[in-house]
């Protein structure tokens, strides 16, 4: 307070009244948006503290400091003097929106509280009785504009008695605006509609609303649209398009030098026809759907108007769709620094070769080799520390569906699915432990259903892995666990995954945002019915290969409220359920979950917790440190998270994370520890730290340094323990959820 001017008198905010000689129907609506113009924000505070006005004026003194221009700069906030208010404008604007929301003749006005050094102000407004419509009517217009408003001025939202509102009345003309466009309108804007009130008619504040046509509007925008040519361009470039040709399909006009895309596979994706009506919805969807081919860089459609004399009532319009590819070929290389899920860190070299519109459907054909060598972060293990590992993928996405039965595209107006096949082969050489030779096959679909929906469906999917070159210390590992070997032997896979995507967080100025990720995985059904008996207490066999039987089910669920300075709550719930039966006891290694880690609870070492309240380091026959041993087929993870900003692209976190993992059948290796049972809540792992991100355009490099407080490995009693003294330090690339 030493530092406001003698002449002066901080301005601490103002507060609002409101006297009426009626009810208000949602009064606390009405007096948040009062309270909205009610201006200048006076200097904010922090439990009770204006640290912004304390540090400004501390940076006015002569050697103000480094530190004190730094905070300045960062929070610092210029003095809100009573002599910065002008009252009368806001008496001004209160009455403006109370006319606004139909309270006609109202007052308003203000008086000011002042002590020595502070004041603020008391705004009150009488509010009389606002007016109400009794009728809703469209004035004379010329036809056929005349004739479509009438059938929308009898969907209109307003209702008999509604009060007065301009807001209402600014959202039915931009209702009416994009009805009429739908409807052909295209020349038509909705600033040629006006509302006209009448309260002549009555002595009890009612009034008949009038829609009018403004004076002057262009005739051709009182006239509907239709299209009479539609001309596509699919390879077409700026600089050079002579000497193409034209071939007609399906109604349509497709312009190309050489047939650089087939117009029986590009046509799908237009749903802007002939003789149709003018409809910008169809040119949205129609650019979103040909930009998700993947071929083109640009997706430009443009609307000539045509001169016609056959009639004064119907415009005509040719559609031009001009599509500029990206290179049909592409090569990128990328050296990675690779962070996993299983805190093996290290180089890899990726390569990528693209060809796209391999067969003049759109068609993108990906085959990318990598190299890779990695080494496990933390622990203090001695075997399989280290990796190599040889990679080799190709995938060939079409653009549309591969099935035998044709599929009716009015049924995806979104977005037409992409078939996806692919095949991969992978060669693993886990140091001092085993070599691991996989490949996998998918057949499968994918689409967008709306802007936050996704599906994916394989029906198709085959994994197959050897395992070779195992050390007696691996072959150990193996025979303490029996499940372990059991999930090893599952070494053919065949099933159908399906997944399903609701992701609002693409959304980035939401204030809440939800993501909900569901996940099903089924195998060995199919193949059942050709499986070979190899005998008693043996699994069955196709084509010579024991194969895996299962079904696997996951539930992520994702929570980010958004609010101040990039300042966002993030919380997550996840949940997934393994079941083997038929041909399997467990469910394969590399279907089975692991808590722990980075992405994970992150105040356990990766695989560290759980299963249960299985407690390794008192179990002599186990290679406690090996993280084979810590997985199972049940598993539940929570997470809490505050992020903030700290300094430019510096960001921060506090966080709590609570998770586990169990096994439905007792694994005797864990003596029983591991099974999930009614007690599962005093099972959770718990922990809390604090993190560091670097977030430069959305490439995040992530420190999380947590500790437990709650370790269901210790016995009861001696679990919730702070152990701050034996912090984990977690490295990582991206956001954990």
């Amino acid at each position: 307070m030493k530092y406001i001017p003698e002449d002066e008198s901080l301005y601490t905010g103002a507060s609002l009244i409101i006297e009426s000689d009626s009810i208000i129907k949602n009064k606390d609506k009405l007096k948040a948006e009062l309270e909205s113009v009610l201006s200048p924000e006076p200097n904010s505070k922090f439990l009770g503290m204006q640290l912004g006005l304390y540090y400004h004026y501390k940076n006015q003194q002569e050697k103000p400091g480094f530190i004190n221009r730094w905070i300045n700069k960062k929070i610092g906030e210029e003095p809100v003097y009573l002599s910065n208010v002008e009252p009368n404008d806001v008496e001004d604007l209160l009455l403006n929106r109370l006319e606004n929301r139909g309270f006609f003749y109202s007052s308003a006005y203000s008086d000011i509280e002042k002590t020595e050094e502070k004041a603020s102000i008391k705004y009150t407004v009488k509010v009389p009785e606002p007016y109400r419509m009794a009728s809703y009517q469209l004035d004379s217009m010329p036809l056929p504009i005349y004739s479509d408003v009438q059938k929308l001025v009898k969907e209109t939202p307003f209702k008999e008695g509604m009060r007065f509102d301009l807001t209402n009345m600014k959202i039915e003309r931009n209702r009416l605006d994009k009805s009429l466009k739908k409807r052909g309108y295209y020349n038509f804007n909705e600033s040629f509609f006006l509302f006209e009130a009448d309260t002549n008619r009555y002595d009890n504040k009612n009034f008949d609303l009038f829609l009018k046509l403004k004076k002057g509007a262009p005739k051709k925008s009182l006239i509907p649209y239709k299209i009479s040519k539609i001309n596509i361009y699919p390879n077409y470039e700026v600089s050079d398009s002579t000497g193409a040709t034209t071939t007609r399909y399906e109604n349509k006009n497709y312009i190309q030098k050489e047939v650089f895309f087939k117009p029986k596979y590009l046509d799908p994706f237009i749903v802007i026809n002939e003789g149709d009506y003018y409809n910008p919805e169809d040119s949205r969807n129609t650019a979103r759907r040909l930009s998700t081919i993947g071929a083109y860089k640009y997706v430009n459609i443009q609307y000539k108007e045509i001169d016609t004399l056959a009639t004064d009532n119907l415009g005509l319009l040719e559609a031009n769709i001009f599509l500029s590819p990206l290179n049909k070929r592409a090569v990128r290389a990328e050296l990675q620094l690779v962070t996993k899920s299983n805190n093996f860190t290290g180089p890899a070299l990726a390569l990528s070769f693209s060809n796209r519109n391999l067969f003049g459907g759109g068609e993108i054909f990906n085959i990318s080799p990598s190299v890779g060598y990695e080494a496990q972060i933390g622990g203090d293990n001695t075997s399989g520390d280290s990796s190599l590992e040889l990679g080799l993928e190709n995938e060939l996405i079409f653009p549309r569906v591969l099935f035998p039965i044709k599929f009716n595209n009015e049924f995806f107006k979104y977005s037409i699915p992409k078939t996806k096949i692919s095949l991969s082969l992978d060669y693993l050489d886990r140091t001092d432990l085993y070599t691991l030779l996989s490949g996998s096959a998918l057949f499968g679909y994918f689409w967008d259903a709306n802007r936050f929906v996704t599906h994916e469906i394989n029906p198709i999917s085959v994994s197959y892995t050897k395992l070779s070159n195992t050390t007696p210390e691996f072959d150990v590992i193996l025979e303490n666990d029996p499940f372990l070997a059991q999930s090893f032997e599952q070494q053919f896979i065949f099933g159908l995954t399906y997944s399903f995507t609701y992701n609002e967080m693409v959304d980035v100025q939401k204030k809440n945002q939800f993501y909900i990720n569901f996940t099903f995985d089924i195998a060995g059904n199919g193949i059942s019915l050709f499986g070979k008996d190899q005998g008693p207490d043996l699994p069955k066999t196709f084509l010579g290969l024991a194969y895996a039987q299962y079904a696997k089910a996951n539930l992520d669920l994702h929570y980010h409220f958004n609010f101040g300075k990039e300042q966002v709550i993030a919380a997550r719930l996840f949940g997934g359920y393994g079941l083997a039966y038929g041909n399997s006891e467990v469910v394969p290694f590399v279907k089975q979950y692991y808590s722990g880690g980075p992405y994970s609870v992150r105040a356990f070492n990766i695989r560290s917790l759980g299963p249960g309240t299985f407690n390794s380091d008192m179990d002599t026959s186990l290679n406690s440190n090996d993280y084979f041993d810590k997985t199972g087929n049940i598993k539940l993870e929570a997470n809490l998270e505050y992020r903030f900003p700290i300094v430019s692209f510096f960001k921060g976190a506090v966080f709590v994370d609570a998770g586990n993992i169990w096994n439905s059948v007792e694994n005797p290796v864990y003596y029983g520890a591991d099974k999930f049972t009614s007690d599962f809540m005093s099972e959770l792992g718990m922990g809390a730290g604090v993190g560091l991100r670097v977030d430069i355009q959305s490439f995040v490099i992530r420190f999380d340094l947590a500790a437990p407080f709650h370790n269901p490995a210790l016995p009861k009693g001696e679990r919730y323990n702070f152990d701050v003294a034996n912090p984990i330090l977690n490295f990582a690339i991206g956001y954990p959820f």
